[in-house]
């Protein structure tokens, strides 16, 4: 992936070249494989992170959008780390080398503990939070007003799982994950990730960033750095971040990245919301705002 934006854009090649600088051979990996190495724990988020930067700085380029002033920036899980970059409140080489970091912390903490993680469809959020305070599961993410994710020890996502389908939920789905992301069992992580954030120069951006954390814009680069830390082991706000963005006025937001799963969900959030995805060059090109 990601190597039409390499040919086509003088701008999105330097950000690859700078990856490579950061990541010895991250490149490669994006655009030639193999799918299991793009998919390992090494590579997997900095290639995403890449591939959306790279994307980024070339709709940035582009002669039609000179004038483009975002109101915003977010991101789900790994993409708030790709949105700090996007609003300037880290360079991209100093992000990636955060987002590399962040991956191997995490992959460590799910070898301490056994933690899974499903998805919940169609089923209503209170009863959703009420059934995990008594199982002993949490939220990993609010994703839209149709989707939640549970997280924690596996043996209580089971329990609260079977609950909430016993209870009329449309439909809940196990996700084929490493770990426990988002809930308690990430703790371990922390630490060792607030070292690391700590040594980033953070500075102010050029427009807010709305956490994942409280969905709510954070300026400051301390606030900021705060957030990056929290969101391990925090429930992903996304449905509070996408509502208060809306309620600001914005109507229109872009998608910048390898998928299309936010435009998914964010038009379940709010359907009146316009949505546009950069996947490929061409998609630049097509883009009306």
């Amino acid at each position: 992936m990601g190597r039409e934006f390499y040919d086509a854009s003088p701008e999105a090649k330097r950000i690859f070249d700078q990856a490579d600088e950061v990541i010895n051979g991250l490149t490669d990996v994006i655009f030639n494989g193999p799918q299991e190495k793009l998919t390992s724990t090494a590579f997997c988020q900095p290639a995403i992170f890449t591939y959306s930067i790279a994307a980024l700085r070339a709709f940035q380029a582009h002669s039609k959008f000179q004038n483009i002033e975002p109101q915003f920036a977010c991101g789900l899980s790994l993409g708030e780390c790709t949105a700090v970059a996007a609003a300037g409140a880290l360079s991209f080489a100093e992000a990636l080398k955060l987002v590399e970091r962040r991956s191997a912390f995490m992959e460590e903490a799910t070898h301490l503990a056994k933690g899974a993680m499903t998805a919940v469809i169609g089923f209503d959020r209170e009863k959703l939070i009420a059934i995990c305070a008594e199982t002993g599961a949490q939220v990993a993410n609010f994703n839209s007003l149709e989707q939640i994710v549970i997280t924690g020890e596996e043996e209580k996502v089971v329990a609260a799982a079977k609950i909430i389908e016993e209870q009329g939920a449309k439909r809940v789905i196990p996700l084929d994950v490493s770990g426990a992301f988002h809930s308690s069992l990430m703790q371990p992580a922390v630490p060792n990730f607030e070292g690391a954030l700590g040594e980033a120069a953070f500075q102010a951006p050029s427009f807010p960033i709305v956490s994942n954390v409280d969905g709510k814009p954070a300026e400051a680069p301390e606030a900021i750095r705060g957030n990056l830390a929290r969101q391990i082991t925090s429930s992903v706000q996304w449905v509070d971040s996408i509502e208060y963005i809306a309620g600001q006025g914005v109507t229109d937001f872009i998608e910048i990245g390898p998928g299309n799963v936010l435009k998914g969900l964010i038009r379940k959030i709010n359907p009146e919301l316009k949505v546009h995805n950069i996947k490929k060059p061409e998609d630049i090109d097509k883009l009306s705002l």
